[in-house]
């Protein structure tokens, strides 16, 4: 069966830029992954590379900040993920628990820390996250009776405040 050029060359943008895997385009756009790869190989031979493409676009900017951004996402749900583990483990004795959180503690700062440096708009943003964070606190501290409206106020505001950082 013959494809498009548009189809084609979108499968090559989401390829590209948006990183996605030839597996999941496969799905997306109803062709099977083995004509996917076809597609790939014969660019290539045609001269257009789309993994050097890939990691050109993902260098140059925006793609290295959602590569950025995605890799802190996935490390952040893995530390929650072992927090949560540990809240509910009664078999860790707590010195243990408290070294697994420091350790946590450690390689928190660290990831974003290097992340920071890779991309100053992360660096905001985390600055930003952490003031929220400390202001949340707060008002639950000492204005418990805010906390409900804090949240309310909050959840939209983040949306707000990740396009402005952008």
């Amino acid at each position: 069966m013959a494809h498009d050029d548009g189809k084609k060359r979108d499968v090559r943008r989401k390829y590209v830029v948006e990183r996605q895997s030839l597996g999941t385009l496969a799905l997306l756009v109803g062709v099977p992954e083995s004509t996917l790869r076809r597609w790939k190989r014969d660019a290539r031979d045609a001269g257009d590379d789309w993994d050097a493409a890939r990691a050109a676009t993902t260098l140059a900017g925006e793609g290295r900040d959602a590569l950025i951004a995605g890799v802190i996402d996935d490390y952040v749900i893995q530390h929650q993920a072992t927090i949560d583990d540990l809240k509910v483990k009664s078999d860790i004795a707590p010195g243990e628990k408290a070294k697994i959180l420091a350790s946590l503690a450690d390689s928190f700062n660290k990831t974003i820390s290097a992340a920071g440096r890779l991309s100053p708009q992360i660096s905001q943003l985390g600055v930003a996250m952490k003031v929220l964070e400390l202001l949340g606190d707060y008002i639950a501290q000492q204005h418990p009776e805010h906390v409900m409206a804090f949240v309310e106020i909050i959840e939209p505001f983040g949306e707000t405040l990740q396009d402005t950082l952008k």
